[in-house]
């Protein structure tokens, strides 16, 4: 059992870059199916799909996004702001800017799993769940 799944879904989704793969499985959750949609919106992956017929909760396939000439994966850095031994919560006006702007910080509010970008427009606060760059 794991003890922080999403955790455990930025991991796989780190050495799945590391080893080259085209493709990872992770568990399905909501809050990781939220995850990955922001995520292909953002245009940090190239694809997912959300197979629910496989084992308890399903699984998400998600296609990895690399350069086209260097072959770098498209995600530099990802990263956990939020653990389960330490929760943090921020108001809209104090969520961080990853990389001024340039990355994307996740925060799970009353609205739903949304960007910094669109908490800080709609003025809603809430977890910090995890930042990409």
């Amino acid at each position: 059992m794991v003890s922080d799944p999403i955790g455990d879904y930025l991991t796989r989704i780190r050495n799945a870059q590391m080893a080259g793969h085209r493709m990872v499985e992770i568990p399905s959750s909501k809050m990781k199916k939220a995850i990955t949609e922001i995520l292909y919106s953002q245009g940090y992956i190239l694809k997912y799909k959300f197979a629910d017929d496989e084992g308890k909760g399903g699984i998400i396939k998600i296609a990895l996004k690399y350069d086209n000439k260097t072959k770098v994966p498209v995600i530099r850095k990802m990263g956990r702001i939020s653990r389960p031994g330490l929760r943090k919560y921020a108001k809209s006006t104090e969520i961080p800017r990853i990389i001024n702007g340039l990355g994307i910080c996740i925060v799970s509010t009353s609205s739903g799993v949304i960007t910094d970008k669109k908490a800080r427009q709609l003025n809603v606060g809430g977890e910090l769940l995890c930042y990409v760059y």
